[in-house]
Parts: C-alpha cells; sequence; structure tokens
C-alpha cells in the first residue's frame, strides 16, 4: 500500500500544537491540551499512535473523533492505529500468532481486545478470531472508517508531518505506507531536509545515551523535531505538544504532561559529571546485591554499576533486563520545581525540564 499524503494549510494568527503517540492515554491528552490553553481558535495535529497499550484506548479514539467535529484538528495514522484495519482486513490466519503473541496478550490494554469484548466475544484460548473480525467490523463501523480515513503524511510548504518518518520530501505518494508509519531510530538516519520535518514514533529517550530526557529533540541544522515523549511507555515518560513558531523559522516552544505530583527543592545539587543511561535495547544487566527499593546491578553493556529501583528489573529467558534507567543527578537549585516519580528513603526519582534523575535534597 502506498502513502496518502494530503496537504495541510495552516492560516496565520492561528496558534499550531502538535502531538504524537498518545497510546490511549486520555487523561495526559486532555491534561496536555488543558497545560496548552487549547480552543477552538488553535489547530491541533496528531501524529498517530492515539491507540494501543493503554485500557481507555477506546475512549481515546472516540474523544479525538469527537473534537475534530467541533475544532480544528488533523490526524495522522500511526503503525498502532493501523493494527486495527489490518486485524479487521485479514481475511484469513496466518497473522494469528502474532495477534496473539504482540498485542492480545495485553488483555484490554489493547483496543482490539476490549472491541471483541464489547461485541461479545471472549479472547480466551483458543480465540476465534473470524468471530471477532466480523463482531468488531459490525460494532464500529465509525471508528473503522475514521481510521480508514486518515493520511500518512500532511504537507505544506513549510512541513512535513508523519508518524515515523520519510526518506525525502518528494514523489510522496511513492513511498510504502507502512515505512512512513514505522520508521525506527530515525534521526539517527542521516536524512536532512528543506521543509521541517515533524516525527513521532521513536522515544526521543533512546537517542541520548548521557542522561534520559522526554523534551522534545529539535535539529536545526536537519530541519527535524522528534516529539514522541515515551507516553505510556516509559514509566517516567511524557506526553508533548510541540507549539509551532508563528512565523516561518521562529523558534519551536513545548508543554508537556507527565501526571506527576510536583514538590519545591530546598537545596542545590550539582548534576553528575560521567551519567550513564540504560535505555530500550541496551537494558541486560547482572543483579549483584539486592534490596528492597534499589538494586545494584553492573549494565552489560557498558560495564558500569547502577544503582536500579527493585520494581524496574525483569527476567526474559534467564537473563535480568530493567526499564529504562539511570544514575543521572539532576542539576537542581532551590526553588526548583520537581516532578517526583518515585521517592525511596533517602533519594527522590524526579523530573526537570523533561529529564529523569535523582535528587538527595529536601522538598516541601
Amino acid at each position: 500500500m502506498k502513502a496518502v499524503v494530503r496537504p495541510i494549510e495552516l492560516p496565520p494568527g492561528r496558534r499550531v500544537l502538535v502531538v504524537s503517540d498518545i497510546h490511549g492515554n486520555l487523561t495526559f491528552l486532555k491534561g496536555v491540551l488543558s497545560k496548552a490553553g487549547f480552543s477552538k481558535e488553535d489547530i491541533l495535529i496528531l501524529l498517530g499512535d492515539l491507540l494501543e497499550r493503554h485500557e481507555d484506548s477506546l475512549d481515546t479514539l472516540r474523544y479525538v473523533m469527537e473534537l475534530s467535529q467541533t475544532h480544528t484538528v488533523y490526524t495522522i495514522l500511526g503503525n498502532c492505529d493501523n493494527v486495527v484495519l489490518d486485524f479487521v482486513d485479514q481475511n484469513g490466519t496466518e497473522h494469528e500468532e502474532f495477534y496473539r503473541d504482540r498485542w492480545f496478550k495485553m488483555g484490554e490494554r489493547s483496543i482490539l481486545v476490549k472491541m471483541a469484548h464489547l461485541a461479545g466475544v471472549t479472547v480466551d484460548t483458543p480465540f476465534d478470531y473470524a468471530a471477532a473480525r466480523a463482531a468488531i467490523a459490525e460494532n464500529f463501523k465509525p471508528e473503522l472508517d475514521f481510521l480508514r480515513g486518515l493520511p500518512h503524511i500532511y504537507v505544506n510548504h513549510n512541513y512535513l508531518f508523519v508518524h515515523g518518518g520519510v526518506p525525502r520530501e518528494n514523489h510522496l505518494e511513492e513511498l510504502e505506507a507502512f515505512s512512513c508509519m514505522k520508521n525506527d531510530d530515525f534521526l539517527n538516519q542521516g536524512h536532512a531536509f528543506r521543509r521541517w520535518v515533524v516525527v513521532g514514533h521513536w522515544p526521543v529517550t533512546l537517542y541520548r545515551e548521557d542522561i534520559p530526557s522526554a523534551a522534545p529533540i529539535i535539529d536545526k541544522e536537519r530541519h527535524i523535531v522528534s516529539i514522541d515523549g515515551g507516553c505510556v511507555l516509559k514509566w517516567d515518560g511524557q506526553l508533548n505538544a510541540l507549539i509551532l513558531p508563528e512565523e516561518p523559522g521562529g523558534e519551536f516552544s513545548y508543554v508537556s504532561y507527565d501526571g506527576f505530583p510536583e514538590m519545591t527543592a530546598q537545596d542545590s545539587q550539582e548534576a553528575s559529571p560521567d551519567p550513564v543511561n540504560i535505555r530500550f535495547g541496551h537494558s541486560r544487566v547482572e543483579v549483584l546485591e539486592r534490596g528492597e527499593e534499589l538494586c545494584r546491578c553492573r549494565h552489560v553493556e557498558s560495564g558500569r554499576v547502577v544503582d536500579i529501583l527493585t520494581e524496574y528489573l525483569w527476567e526474559k529467558e534467564g537473563e535480568i533486563y530493567c526499564e529504562d534507567s539511570t544514575d543521572y543527578l539532576l542539576p537542581v537549585e532551590p526553588g526548583d520545581r520537581l516532578a517526583i516519580v518515585r521517592r525511596l528513603s533517602d533519594r527522590v526519582l524526579s523530573k526537570k525540564e523533561g529529564a529523569t534523575g535523582w535528587y538527595f535534597g529536601r522538598l516541601t
């Protein structure tokens, strides 16, 4: 299937917000729009992956459908949104193992399972795929029609909006749709553009080896902005709303929402000079010493010894892995507001301006 490309009009004088990778978290979507003061005077561009991995995916889809009737909203199809269409449109059973192992095991955090349940099909083993397809197609026609009507790319003279990424700016209709939706590690592919290309899909925390930061990455030399803040996928993830410059060539800004409570720092703390940032795909560890709150671990890839939250450790096929972890000490001044991710007996895992790290000072 080739990419569906549509023009987009962004009239001067109207603020433009761009949000990506909501992954069914309706609370975060409403939270970031409220924080940004989103109104009918604004334009909202949703870069895809509205769905999957959160139990509110169906409600999120319906909320976006309703919002599109009252506000100016442009929505792009992401690879996780496309999973719904792929499943419903399959005529055979050649991909049943893929859906079972990748999506159905999430229970109602998968919109497919949620839809099947609401349509009266129980997702058990063995699972009746044909019955689920038929029931979803019959009971969720408005939702499926909305998803089927979404393009893969919006473009104008100054901007190109796509979920995963593109290798070029011309002949976009000749690109394969799936490669536009699922384009992993896009920033490291060496592309540069005349237009500003705004993407989601790949959490920005995966790009930095030094510190974990969920703030949008704005590459001024290559004209790429990557905005996926790891909402739902990361335990300390956030939903970013990129705000386009009022005039082309101006400065980008953003607001974010992560749902964590905030406290005020009372003590200063210097940033650690050589932190390690353990990320997805590089997260195998050896446990050296177990503790109730933290485990001392050796990061296999770097050889560094890091204290990792005990609840962040998990096992697969006899190997130990961890959720995204760091030993980074945040730079903090008295009066700074910190989002509290985890509070331990002697330290706090916290966020400041999108960056996650540890703080050992007092909080009020």
